[in-house]
C-alpha cells in the first residue's frame, strides 16, 4: 500500500520532524536525518518553517531516479514552488538558471557552458593557485592568528569568479559584502531584498558600460552582452540576473568549502597527515571533502504530476526537499560512509547534484579547493585552531549552504 501524500497528512494528528535540521558537529550531517531514514526509509515525512508538509529524499538510489524525472520539477516561478527560508525564498524571486525547468534552463545554460568547461578551468588554474599563494603568503606576513574565510576562501572564490564573469576586481569588496547579506541566515527577508537590489544596480551600470565598449573583454559578461545581448537573444535584464546567480554561487558555496575543509582536516590528524604527505592525491582529496561535507544540503523541488517512488506516492504539487548531506554517507553506496578518507575516490556524490541541474562551476570548485588547501597546509605545517573547536560556530539549517562562520587559526 502506498503511503499518503503529505498534503494528505497537513490535516493529520501525526506530527511531523522539521526540516532543515541543525548539524551538531560542522561536518556531519543532523543527526535526526539518519533516525528518520532508519525508521521510515528513503524518502520521508517532514515539515518546513511556514509549516508546509514536504518528502525529504534521504537515500542516494531515490535520489538518482528523482533527479532526471522531469516531472519533479526545478521551476522557482512557480507560485507554491517549496522554499526552506523566507529569505531562500526571496531569492527565489529573483534569480534564473537554477530554477528553470528544459527547455529554458537548457537555453540559458549553453549559453554559460564554454566559461566553465574543463578547458577554460585548467586555464585559469594557474591565476587560481598564484592568487592562492598569495593570500597564503599574507597570512604569513601578518603572522598569526589569522581567519581561513576572510584571509584565503572568500578572496580567493571572489577572485575567481570576478575574473570568470568580467568584474573588476577592484569591486569585490563589495560583492562580498552583498553576496554576504544574500546568504547570511542571520538576515531579514528585506535585507537579502536589498541585496539583490543593490547588485541589480550594479550590473546594469556594468553591462551598460560593456555594451558601449568597441571591444569586449574575455569575461562571461562581455560575451552575453556582445554576443547575446547583440544578436537579441538574451534581453539585459537576463544578462543581469544571470550575473547576479553566478556571483553569488561563486562566492558562497567554494569559500565555505575551503573554510569546512580546513577545519575538518585540522580535526582528523591522520588525514591530514595522509594528505600532506601525497600532493598528487589532492583531486581525490577534494573528492572525498565535498562528499563528506555535503555543504549544499538542501535542493527543492516541487512535483508537476503524480511520482511514485518504491512505496511512496508523491502527488502533483507536494514539496520534495532533498538532503544531500544524508544521501552522501549512504552505506549501501560508500562503504563506511562516515568515515573520512582521503584515498576513496568516489566520484558518484551528490555534492553538486545530479542531472540537468549539475552545478556547471564544479570544475572551478575543484581548482579553488586544490590550490587553496595544498598551498596552506605545505607552506604552514603548524597550522593549529586559534580556538577550542567547540567554540567553532555552525550555520544554522535555513543557511541554505552549510558551513561555519569564521575559522581562527594559529601556528
Amino acid at each position: 500500500m502506498s503511503r499518503p501524500s503529505a498534503v494528505g497528512l497537513a490535516a493529520g494528528t501525526e506530527p511531523l520532524p522539521d526540516f532543515p535540521q541543525l548539524r551538531q558537529c560542522p561536518y556531519q550531517p543532523p543527526p535526526g536525518y539518519r533516525d528518520l531514514r532508519e525508521a521510515e526509509g528513503p524518502v520521508v515525512r517532514a515539515r518546513l518553517y511556514d509549516g508546509r508538509p514536504t518528502w525529504v529524499v534521504l537515500g542516494h538510489a531515490v535520489a538518482r531516479e528523482l533527479l532526471i524525472d522531469p516531472r519533479l520539477s526545478s521551476d522557482w516561478s512557480r507560485p507554491d514552488f517549496p522554499s526552506p527560508s523566507p529569505r531562500r525564498k526571496a531569492i527565489q524571486k529573483a534569480t534564473i538558471l537554477v530554477g528553470m525547468d528544459p527547455p529554458e534552463h537548457s537555453a540559458y545554460r549553453r549559453k554559460l557552458i564554454s566559461a566553465f568547461s574543463v578547458r577554460r578551468t585548467r586555464e585559469l588554474s594557474e591565476s587560481i593557485h598564484r592568487r592562492a599563494g598569495e593570500l597564503v603568503d599574507t597570512m604569513l606576513e601578518q603572522g598569526p592568528p589569522a581567519e581561513i574565510l576572510s584571509g584565503l576562501a572568500l578572496p580567493l572564490s571572489s577572485h575567481t569568479i570576478c575574473g570568470i564573469l568580467g568584474v573588476p576586481y577592484e569591486d569585490h569588496g563589495y560583492f562580498e559584502e552583498q553576496s554576504a547579506l544574500l546568504v547570511s541566515p542571520q538576515v531579514t527577508e528585506d535585507d537579502a531584498t536589498g541585496a539583490l537590489m543593490n547588485l541589480r544596480t550594479y550590473l546594469t551600470g556594468l553591462v551598460e558600460r560593456k555594451e558601449k565598449e568597441s571591444e569586449p573583454g574575455d569575461g562571461l559578461l562581455d560575451t552575453l552582452v556582445h554576443r547575446d545581448l547583440a544578436e537579441g537573444s538574451l534581453s539585459r535584464d537576463d544578462v543581469i540576473r544571470l550575473g547576479i546567480i553566478l556571483l553569488m554561487a561563486g562566492h558562497e558555496t567554494t569559500a565555505s568549502m575551503i573554510t569546512l575543509s580546513t577545519f575538518t582536516l585540522l580535526q582528523n590528524p591522520r588525514q591530514l597527515a595522509a594528505f600532506r604527505a601525497d600532493p598528487a592525491g589532492a583531486g581525490l582529496a577534494v573528492e572525498e571533502l565535498l562528499r563528506y561535507l555535503s555543504i549544499g544540503d538542501v535542493a527543492m523541488r516541487i512535483a508537476a504530476e503524480d511520482i511514485t517512488v518504491g512505496d511512496v506516492a508523491i502527488r502533483a504539487g507536494d514539496s520534495v526537499m532533498l538532503s544531500t548531506a544524508e544521501i552522501n554517507r549512504d552505506a549501501e553506496v560508500f562503504d563506511d560512509a562516515d568515515d573520512l578518507d582521503l584515498a576513496r575516490g568516489a566520484r558518484n556524490h551528490f555534492a553538486f547534484g545530479y542531472g540537468v541541474h549539475q552545478c556547471i562551476g564544479q570544475n572551478l570548485a575543484r581548482a579553488e579547493m586544490e590550490s587553496a588547501l595544498t598551498l596552506l597546509f605545505s607552506r604552514i605545517p603548524g597550522l593549529r585552531l586559534a580556538v577550542p573547536a567547540e567554540q567553532v560556530e555552525i550555520k544554522p539549517a535555513q543557511s541554505g549552504v552549510q558551513g561555519i562562520y569564521e575559522l581562527p587559526v594559529a601556528w
